[in-house]
């Protein structure tokens, strides 16, 4: 009898299971829940390519309405976030723009809610996680709440509220496994972006340092959209919204945050939390690029696709007021967790353009509160209360709060005296910009939508150079955790589209060559025949060299105000040296925080009494803006007795974070692995605190870069 062949059996098993889950794309149609075949899941209904997008779109509606149900009660995205209260104040008058009380009335201080974000991870996810922050406000307006929803970065993902659902399932955890969490390193995730090139703009600003900021209170935030302002004579002009934060943007890097997310998950909530707590109020500073109606087409991009910025080099942002946070929620339930955003509230003088996304976002927001805070009358929750009265015929309903009176609820009617009546546009009426439409129904896109990489080209050649090895760290680390080549390597080619050095790095990285060409280089590349050919990413534009601005190597670098200082110190430690640093920062309203071997309180060698913050056990480097070592001989010998110290100076040291000792302090360094410190720039001697004060203000010292990365911790 024949001996049979193990491994060929093995084999043939093995190409049987293969066959099993390779299907051919013609066993299943994409239909509808109704198993009404679709020829486009790309993009919604609208009047025309650049027109607004059509309520009949029963296809758009029930996509987003079944992914807007999937989970309760957290939100499905932007789940954990963080809240506070505040106000808005108005520097001058932009009448000439926009009738909106908010916008012309300096004497108002309008009160203020704002819910900060991650994205893709659940409520109990780390902070830390690189990903997009939300930026959302809430104005409780005299005239009724305006709610600007947007986010840290000025564009998005996509083009088109369709597409929606697919980029959340792609970048959630993965379904047979629900892995990873938070986090976007997987397969499924650039499979999509692979396939989806109008991804690319948003992701490589999440690559970039913006995908990790330092604190909530030093992030930018955006409209996103391109919207309408109106003025009293009903002209229009288009509008992009930026909050501008005074404490400059910056970021941690990714080794910090990797390390923050274990020794403290809460770091961005906490920080936040803190600031206000002491006093030290958050701000930021409302800032519009306005364009007039008839310079629309100018540009060599669309001022409709959300996937495009306008450079501030091309239209300048106008500064026009100030937001402070300066109080903390009362219960972060009741407030932060129950406030709804709706990008569909807005007021007289704001309105809306037919950007896609922004359409989409108008049903799909007040679709999703409703299922999460389960009534229609989420807008009656005391966090979402506008400021003046509400007069309607609206009734009844699950969990009504209120008490209507009277005994009609219709319009129009007598026995009411007609009330509540119908405001004229002069009594602020809410009146919607006469955008004349004359356009045939199509499910399509424009064809000035097309051009996905001349932007993120721009922003990469922006950076500085300690950005752009951030970035192409970023794009290793993500790529590098993918499991399928094909993946890699369709990423590799568009990366190389972007800009060749940074694929050849990233492909080095990875081990991998960048191709010269791969299978289907394009937008959608799985859709209809029909729709491929119209989903052609157009040839790269350089209308703009760089953009300074994008760049957060020219951000504020003027204040250390809210910088939070670990002072290395145990029993002995010199008191001179200790409290004129310790002034010298408080004066600019740094955070003094007390590191020591253990907890409780230690003694100086003046035999004063002092309260710990953490002792070493408890706390990590990568928690704080810099460090400071006064001398003092017996409190030396105790910190080198305890490595963790000389562990946390040389982490300090790798971040490339300012760093200062005075007298015996020296030993510290001497202990550590950091070669030549003394002839780095951010590390000082002897006391000189006006140099380190200057360098914690430049957040760091990217000089120091090359010969931090060689230091193991």
């Amino acid at each position: 009898m024949a001996k049979k062949n193990t491994s060929q059996n093995k084999d043939s098993d093995k190409q049987k299971q293969l066959k099993k889950f390779t299907l051919d794309p013609k066993d299943k149609p994409l239909t509808t829940r109704q198993g009404l075949k679709v020829n486009d899941t790309n993009n919604s209904l609208k009047a025309g390519e650049r027109g607004a997008t059509l309520l009949e779109d029963f296809m758009l509606r029930e996509k987003i309405h079944n992914f807007d149900h999937e989970r309760i009660p957290e939100r499905i995205v932007h789940a954990r976030g963080s809240g506070a209260h505040g106000y808005f104040e108005l520097y001058e008058s932009i009448e000439k723009y926009s009738k909106a009380g908010i916008f012309t009335d300096t004497s108002r201080k309008t009160p203020v809610f704002v819910r900060f974000s991650t994205v893709a991870g659940s409520k109990g996810s780390t902070d830390l996680a690189r990903d997009v922050r939300g930026f959302a406000v809430k104005f409780y307006t005299e005239e009724g709440t305006w709610d600007l929803v947007g986010n840290n970065m000025p564009i998005f993902f996509i083009q088109d509220a369709m597409k929606f659902p697919d980029l959340i399932h792609s970048v959630k955890p993965e379904p047979n496994n629900e892995i990873p969490q938070a986090a976007s390193a997987h397969d499924t995730f650039y499979d999509f972006v692979s396939l989806t090139t109008e991804t690319l703009h948003n992701h490589i600003w999440v690559m970039s340092d913006r995908g990790i900021p330092r604190s909530l209170r030093m992030m930018e935030g955006f409209g996103i959209h391109t919207f309408r302002l109106i003025n009293g004579k009903g002209e229009a002009h288009f509008v992009k919204f930026h909050w501008k934060p005074k404490l400059g943007v910056h970021s941690v890097t990714w080794d910090e945050a990797v390390k923050i997310s274990g020794a403290d998950s809460d770091f961005h909530r906490r920080d936040l939390w803190d600031a206000i707590e002491a006093g030290q109020y958050p701000e930021w500073e409302l800032g519009l690029q306005i364009v007039p109606e008839e310079d629309e087409h100018k540009f060599d991009f669309d001022l409709l696709d959300p996937t495009k910025l306008i450079p501030e080099e091309m239209v300048p942002v106008q500064l026009i007021g100030r937001m402070v946070l300066n109080r903390n929620p009362e219960n972060f339930f009741a407030e932060t967790e129950q406030v709804a955003f709706l990008p569909g509230n807005i007021v007289p003088g704001i309105d809306f353009t037919n950007d896609p996304l922004l359409q989409g976002r108008l049903f799909s927001y007040r679709d999703t509160q409703l299922s999460r805070l389960g009534s229609h009358n989420f807008h009656q929750i005391p966090i979402n209360r506008p400021i003046g009265e509400v007069h309607n015929n609206q009734r009844d309903g699950h969990m009504q709060m209120e008490i209507p009176k009277g005994r009609t609820a219709y319009f129009p009617n007598s026995l009411s005296g007609g009330c509540p009546y119908l405001s004229t546009v002069a009594e602020g009426g809410f009146e919607p910009y006469q955008e004349r439409i004359d356009a045939k129904k199509i499910r399509g896109r424009s064809e000035s939508f097309s051009d996905h990489f001349s932007q993120p080209a721009l922003f990469y050649r922006s950076l500085a150079d300690w950005e752009k090895q951030h970035v192409t760290d970023a794009y290793s680390f993500e790529l590098g955790k993918c499991d399928h080549d094909h993946i890699k390597e369709r990423m590799l080619w568009l990366i190389a589209q972007i800009d060749s050095g940074l694929a050849k790095k990233v492909g080095e990285n990875l081990g991998m060559k960048v191709p010269s060409k791969i299978e289907k280089p394009i937008n959608q590349a799985i859709g209809a025949d029909a729709n491929v050919k119209d989903h052609q990413p157009g040839k790269k534009k350089n209308y703009l060299d760089k953009a300074p601005a994008l760049s957060q190597a020219n951000t504020k670098f003027d204040t250390i105000a809210t910088r939070k200082v670990a002072f290395l110190v145990a029993d002995g430690f010199n008191m001179k040296d200790f409290d004129n640093m310790k002034k010298a920062l408080e004066k600019e309203k740094a955070m003094v925080k007390l590191i020591a071997p253990h907890g409780g309180t230690i003694t100086c060698d003046s035999g004063m009494e002092h309260k710990v913050d953490a002792s070493i056990m408890t706390t990590e480097s990568v928690l704080y803006d810099a460090v400071f070592i006064p001398g003092g001989e017996k409190s030396i010998k105790a910190l080198l007795t305890k490595s963790k110290f000389v562990k946390f100076v040389d982490e300090a040291f790798k971040h490339c974070k300012a760093i200062a000792v005075t007298n015996e302090g020296v030993q510290i360094l001497e202990s550590g692995n950091m070669k030549d410190f003394k002839t780095d720039k951010a590390i000082f001697q002897d006391g000189k605190v006006k140099e380190f004060i200057e360098a914690i203000a430049k957040h760091r010292n990217w000089e120091r870069m090359e010969v931090a990365e060689k230091i193991a911790i």
